[in-house]
């Protein structure tokens, strides 16, 4: 049986072994340089395609930006989807004993902008990417990014009173989410991406009361259409993360979609060398088309 550290290490080698791929158009959704959405038109040539949103993964800290998902959004559109590549702030470094370290996230920007963005990207749409059919959006995201789009999809449903509560569920034909951190309790006890949930949160005296408002397993049920697809070997988000979530989904009464891949970690779901991110384009595909 491989190594699971060696295992991990080669596949993330191997998804950010891809050059970055420019993208068609720009939009910016505020006035911060992280406030863009970049659009890749499909390379299929349709004059009207499903609009895929993407939401990049790395722990919600600064050193990984969108720039890295771009191979993955470059294979989406050579699937026949418009996409939506979403940037957002993310954590700052903060000094640490031996020089500075990046905190995961930046409370409450990293939500402003992600509410702000997904509000902006079908007006953003129509003006920079005419093939989009912002009739049929599908949001997803990796890791992080899971995560932000579970809280996306889930905004209907958060507390009274919450800066980011939408009044009605948003107009998402569904939410394909790639090994999201997508239970904040179960993430913690397993020590994901070296606290970086509390991190987020702004550490553990704000921990519960900003879950609530942040916890995608807290926001059920959401009625809109969910997907998860994880790898088994995961050791960066294990897949008992994703099994916690769908089942305090079912406890909420809704049915979420779990796809577990044999022998695949976290990052072949993101790699368009993989066999993995094929199943994930096709996930995409039955909420889309």
């Amino acid at each position: 049986m491989p190594d699971p550290a060696a295992r991990d290490a080669a596949e993330e080698a191997s998804a950010f072994s891809h050059p970055a791929v420019p993208p068609d158009a720009s939009a910016a959704y505020g006035d911060h340089p992280d406030q863009v959405v970049d659009f890749y038109a499909p390379r299929d040539g349709r004059t009207r395609a499903p609009l895929v949103v993407a939401l990049h993964g790395g722990a919600w800290r600064a050193p990984y930006d969108r720039q890295h998902l771009t191979p993955f959004v470059d294979f989406l559109a050579r699937r026949g989807f418009a996409v939506a590549n979403v940037e957002y702030r993310r954590g700052s470094d903060i000094p640490r004993q031996g020089g500075t370290a990046p905190v995961a996230g930046r409370w409450p920007e990293t939500f402003d902008d992600v509410a702000a963005a997904l509000d902006a990207v079908p007006e953003l749409a129509a003006e920079h990417l005419p093939q989009a059919d912002t009739g049929r959006i599908v949001l997803t995201g990796h890791s992080a990014g899971g995560h932000l789009a579970l809280w996306a999809a889930a905004r209907h449903v958060l507390p009274a009173g919450s800066p980011w509560r939408l009044p009605a569920p948003p107009a998402l034909r569904g939410v394909v989410s790639l090994a999201p951190i997508a239970h904040f309790a179960r993430a913690v006890e397993l020590g994901v991406c070296g606290g970086a949930v509390t991190e987020l949160l702004g550490g553990e005296a704000d921990h519960a009361a900003r879950a609530a408002h942040t916890d995608p397993a807290l926001l059920l049920p959401t009625g809109i259409a969910t997907t998860l697809v994880q790898g088994r070997e995961d050791v960066v988000v294990p897949y008992a993360v994703a099994e916690a979530y769908a089942d305090a989904a079912a406890k909420a009464g809704e049915q979420v979609g779990l796809t577990l891949l044999e022998e695949i970690g976290h990052f072949p779901l993101i790699d368009p060398a993989a066999d993995a991110c094929a199943v994930v384009a096709e996930e995409i595909a039955q909420l889309a088309f």
